[in-house]
């Protein structure tokens, strides 16, 4: 960049005066300091913008198309220091208006961001926030990119440039609906030894075994997704395998097709709490061990941690409750 904006200045205040003694006055500058920066603008430019007559010097035709451009950008520069109260006392500074690119992760994306960015919103009223919502690998690779100055993420980050630190955590609930039909099994009549078909017992006061629940048509997340890594991790090692699985894009996906009873899942329990609420899903009681998982924050080592982004992700601590309007245990983890 060769211009300046204090030659803009000082072009437009000699247009407007007529004289650079005139427009020495007006913007506090010695006359030789104002013809010195006209002659260098010029010499810039490579071309005359006023002609001379006498000590008068008349705006000509070059100049006058440049004129109103000088006078929108000046402007622009101006509205900006206003903007950042530049030249204030700190006292008398406004709070900057701040752009946060945020990536999250579809269970976060979905059901935790909407209240931080509305309490951040509330704190900060002229910050803008914008919300990129993808599996954890889509937006580990936003954060790598540089695309998005933040990520919350479901599981795992192998992404070698990113610096990754705990953020929260969050438990998983195996859910399905109350009219859920639970696959027959085989079993053998001690008369004939002819295979027949039972549906096992499912009762409310009893834990349902790891072998009823790999029998049963599990609702799963695509590959690549923080919460399918999580389930895979949490619940094979107790079922072996899934007998039989449905594979969806988002958690919304796969919560309404439990809710239609078309299988059984495992979710994050703020992304099945109101359907639980309503009764549409109900929390299954296993023999399994608590499922719980990790949330992470996400930047590139290249970016510094500012005061807005640590506003926003603080947050949290206050927004994030659980149904009944009182905060959950993950909520009440210390923020950043």
């Amino acid at each position: 960049m060769h211009l300046t904006l204090r030659q803009l200045e000082i072009f437009i205040a000699v247009a407007d005066c007529g004289s650079t003694s005139a427009a020495a006055t007006h913007i506090a500058l010695s006359q030789s300091a104002i013809s010195g920066a006209l002659n260098e603008f010029e010499s810039l430019l490579g071309i005359r913008l006023f002609d001379r007559a006498g000590k008068r010097l008349v705006i000509n035709e070059t100049g006058r198309a440049l004129l109103p451009q000088a006078r929108v950008t000046l402007e622009s520069a101006r509205q900006i220091e206003r903007q950042f109260g530049v030249g204030l006392p700190v006292s008398a500074q406004v709070q900057a208006p701040v752009s946060i690119r945020l990536g999250a992760s579809t269970t976060i994306g979905n059901y935790l961001v909407p209240g931080m960015v509305a309490a951040y919103l509330r704190a900060a009223p002229l910050a803008r926030v914008e919300v990129e919502i993808g599996n954890t690998r889509d937006v580990a690779s936003a954060v790598a990119r540089m695309e998005v100055d933040l990520g919350l993420i479901e599981g795992p980050c192998h992404e070698p440039d990113l610096h990754v630190e705990h953020w929260m955590d969050d438990e998983m609930v195996i859910v399905a609906a109350p009219g859920y039909l639970w696959p027959r099994e085989s079993a053998h009549d001690k008369q004939d030894d002819e295979a027949v078909h039972v549906r096992p017992a499912v009762l409310p006061e009893q834990p349902i075994t790891p072998m009823v629940l790999r029998q049963a048509c599990w609702l799963l997340r695509e590959q690549g997704s923080g919460t399918r890594e999580t389930v895979e991790q949490a619940l094979l090692p107790h079922l072996d395998h899934f007998e039989s699985a449905m594979y969806l894009g988002s958690s919304e996906a796969i919560k309404q097709a439990a809710a239609a009873g078309l299988g059984v899942t495992c979710l994050s329990r703020s992304a099945v709490q109101d359907f639980v609420a309503a009764g549409r899903l109900m929390i299954l009681h296993t023999a399994l061990p608590r499922i719980e998982r990790r949330f992470y924050l996400i930047r590139h080592r290249a970016r510094i941690l500012s005061p807005a982004l640590s506003q926003f992700i603080g947050m949290r601590s206050a927004e994030l409750e659980n149904g009944d309007g009182q905060p959950s245990s993950a909520a009440q983890q210390s923020a950043l």
